[in-house]
């Protein structure tokens, strides 16, 4: 483990995680408490921060892993492709794992997006972008790096909007709403164009619908290619915390900086989502923003509790965590999936051991739901306690 680490981030990272397994572990899919659903297509919910927040700290870890490594080290580079590489095998390992043989599904239906994948993407275009403004950096001034990575934000920002609404906004006069409703609908948007004709829909997102009762094939992919390319804006935001915690020594200019990005990115998302709405679907412009700077706020509240107050003992279970985020999450992904694939008396074990645990305690499904998540965010979080009491840290 390292001397020094800075355990906000660790804490964010691992509040993240805790979250991202509370979402993603109902009790049932049809009875999901209401605060942790996603919206459905435009909007934000509590459960639409959690992969930007993850995404936001991945920038920022990127910041404070690299910015000591010399850039032209095959070492460093080499490190950042065995990262990436490790990060796509293991989203496409969950994505295909069976607990039947031949334990692999048929790659002919192998989703290739991911959550994994799409981390694996961003970091390696991130940690790229970071070891080229470190170059401008040392080269030129730190000014000049700053420069580059405030453009290559805006380029990202501004772009994105423009391919996928933008050029319509400013050339035709079509009420705005109308344009909306026509160019960013579920079924045919340029995101959705591009991962179906690019990946094909058998290699694309498939989820719970609660009137048939069933997993089926949507025609988007919400961890798709195209919206990929936000999500690394939303990486780019971290670097900037990161750059702030690295250069500035003042603890109180710390946290005004981070009080005052955090506060100029929520006014401008709030006027740009209406000409771009908020979408984690599509990874909107104005989400981008917006979920940037609920991050650099939440943040500035950790920052505050244990890094400038050093309450650290109530944190150190995040804490935990966050030192092991990566591990932690696949394996809840890999025991939650055989959850669902191995049967008893004739229903899946999640299904049998919610029905006979918290379902058949509390009769109000949504509420039993939730305690079924948190029981598994107690476990994990346990876990992830007992790893970090026996100094095991899985680096991936």
């Amino acid at each position: 483990m390292p001397k020094k680490r800075i355990l906000a981030v660790d804490v964010f990272r691992g509040a993240t995680i805790a979250l991202m397994i509370l979402v993603n572990n109902p009790g049932t899919w049809s009875a999901i408490y209401p605060p942790f659903e996603h919206a459905e297509w435009f909007g934000v919910t509590l459960t639409d921060w959690v992969f930007p927040f993850f995404l936001f700290i991945v920038g920022t870890s990127i910041v404070l892993a690299y910015h000591k490594r010399p850039t032209d080290n095959f070492h460093t580079w080499k490190r950042i492709f065995s990262r990436t590489l490790k990060l796509l095998l293991l989203s496409w390992f969950l994505a295909g794992f069976t607990v039947h043989f031949p334990f692999f599904k048929n790659l002919s239906y192998l989703r290739i997006p991911g959550v994994l994948f799409r981390i694996g993407l961003v970091f390696f275009s991130s940690a790229l972008i970071f070891l080229v403004f470190k170059w401008i950096w040392r080269k030129y001034s730190f000014r000049a790096g700053l420069s580059f990575l405030i453009g290559l934000f805006l380029l990202i920002i501004l772009g994105y909007w423009y391919i996928m609404i933008g050029h319509d906004q400013l050339a035709t006069s079509i009420p705005n709403e109308q344009l909306i409703s026509k160019k960013l609908n579920k079924t045919d948007n340029l995101v959705s164009r591009w991962d179906r004709k690019i990946l094909g829909i058998n290699h694309m997102w498939y989820h719970w619908d609660p009137e048939s009762g069933k997993k089926v094939r949507g025609d988007y992919d919400p961890e798709g290619l195209l919206s990929t390319v936000p999500a690394i804006a939303t990486a780019i935001l971290g670097m900037f915390l990161g750059l702030i915690l690295i250069r500035i020594k003042n603890p109180f200019k710390k946290i005004s900086w981070f009080l005052l990005l955090g506060m100029g990115l929520l006014v401008t998302a709030y006027l740009f989502h209406f000409v771009f709405p908020y979408s984690k679907k599509l990874w909107t412009s104005s989400f981008v923003l917006y979920t940037g700077g609920w991050a650099f706020l939440v943040f500035t509240v950790i920052y505050l509790l244990v890094d400038f107050l050093h309450l650290k003992k109530p944190f150190f279970p995040l804490q935990a965590l966050g030192m092991n985020a990566i591990a932690i999450f696949v394996l809840n992904g890999l025991i939650a999936k055989s959850f669902y694939q191995i049967k008893i008396q004739g229903t899946s074990l999640h299904a049998w051991l919610f029905k006979h645990t918290w379902h058949s305690w509390i009769d109000i499904p949504e509420f039993a739901s939730l305690l079924y998540a948190l029981t598994v965010v107690l476990f994990y979080t346990l876990l992830a306690i007992y790893l970090h009491k026996k100094k095991i840290f899985i680096k991936v």
